[in-house]
């Protein structure tokens, strides 16, 4: 679904787990393939607290166009 969503521009948020698909790239929050998407990382194996309080923040904040 977020590829769908990034191939059709739409705004897409998508959760990274630590260990990561080489194709999502290392330390970035967009996507070069998917100008619209954002990515929330883990900074720690399991600990899924931080991007989940990141993408809330985010979620607050965000304003449909």
């Amino acid at each position: 679904m977020a590829h769908l969503a990034g191939a059709l521009a739409k705004p897409v948020w998508v959760l990274i787990p630590f260990q990561c698909d080489f194709r999502w790239l290392l330390h970035r929050t967009d996507s070069p393939w998917y100008p619209t998407m954002r990515l929330f990382r883990q900074i720690k194996v399991g600990d899924w607290k931080i991007p989940v309080r990141e993408m809330a923040a985010a979620l607050r904040g965000f304003k449909p166009q």
